[in-house]
């Protein structure tokens, strides 16, 4: 009998599979709600329900695109890409945003034409039926995806989570709209609700696209995750100062490269040694980052840092150097 397969042994093989396990997840839920939002429809020619099948539709294409991209992004640095295939995860969020924006689009089209010629919702409750079955799924699927992006912050998981939570608000709605619309003789309150939802989608297309551009223009991380680089450099005792501090993030790894200002009158290996020392004490912090030391001489003067005003003001003010 083989032996049963091994638990993940580092916490970048864990993210791997919480990664590949909620894209696979997001694809199944997609499929599942397109089926039955399109039966919804088909019965009760509700534009709302209209609004939450194109929704359902453009999210099961974008779940295809993070699946792809999270199984590329997690593939390991090879000859030709030395710092991995991360940017895979952001290029998908693009595509998800163009994705969403596109939905929203159609949306507002098919809603503005049926505020023209308003018609009346048939059959509400085969429709609230679906929209709860919806609800119940997606609200599984979102809890799960947002575990997920705490554990790994992928960027991809969390523009699908993000959409999938709209989906959740717009449900809602529609279970309203057909409780009325069964209720009151209201045409209209249905193409204005698929007007509400498409310009919702929009504005989360924008969001997710906006952090996705971030992330491919190699944005630094958040100005306390600088401070606590500095703050751990600064701990060891024979480190004088810190500068030229760069980092971004690319998939599930970050990079951190900055410059270490020593006892200019240590040997090599006594600088070598406090520069493992402080790289060990950064990994720990951030156990999926490719740490980058370089030992300067404390004092010595160099032309070739980048000017100041690249650099963020809140880390270098009220600091003095060690003496």
């Amino acid at each position: 009998m083989s032996a049963a397969p091994s638990a993940p042994t580092s916490p970048l093989e864990r993210k791997a599979r919480l990664m590949r396990r909620a894209s696979l997840a997001s694809v199944g839920v997609a499929a599942i709600l397109v089926v039955a939002k399109l039966a919804a429809w088909l019965v009760t020619g509700s534009v709302a329900v209209l609004s939450t099948l194109i929704d359902s539709l453009l999210d099961g294409a974008a779940s295809l695109v993070t699946l792809f991209a999270v199984r590329q992004a997690l593939t390991p640095a090879d000859e030709d890409h030395r710092f991995g295939h991360g940017k895979a995860e952001p290029l998908a969020g693009l595509g998800q945003s163009a994705f969403i924006a596109g939905s929203g689009a159609l949306l507002l089209i098919q809603a503005i034409s049926r505020l023209l010629a308003p018609e009346p919702v048939r059959d509400g409750a085969i429709g609230i039926a679906v929209m709860v079955l919806s609800i119940a799924l997606t609200l599984a699927l979102v809890s799960f995806q947002r575990y997920v992006v705490r554990q790994t912050d992928s960027v991809a998981i969390g523009a699908d989570s993000l959409h999938y939570t709209g989906d959740l608000l717009a449900n809602l709605a529609v279970i309203g709209s057909l409780t009325v619309g069964m209720l009151v003789d209201l045409p209209l309150l249905d193409p204005l609700l698929g007007m509400g939802i498409a310009a919702y989608l929009m504005v989360n297309a924008w969001h997710i696209g906006l952090e996705s551009i971030d992330l491919l223009m190699d944005k630094e991380l958040p100005a306390q995750d600088r401070e606590r680089i500095i703050a751990t450099c600064l701990e060891h005792p024979e480190v004088r100062d810190v500068h030229d501090l760069r980092t971004r993030r690319s998939g599930p790894l970050s990079f951190i490269q900055l410059h270490l200002e020593l006892d200019p009158n240590q040997t090599l290996l006594a600088a070598h040694t406090i520069a493992v020392d402080v790289e060990d004490r950064l990994r720990a912090l951030y156990p999926q980052a490719d740490v980058l030391i370089h030992q300067d001489p404390a004092g010595l003067q160099e032309g070739n840092h980048p000017p100041l005003a690249y650099q963020d003001a809140s880390l270098t003010q009220d600091r003095a150097p060690k003496k």
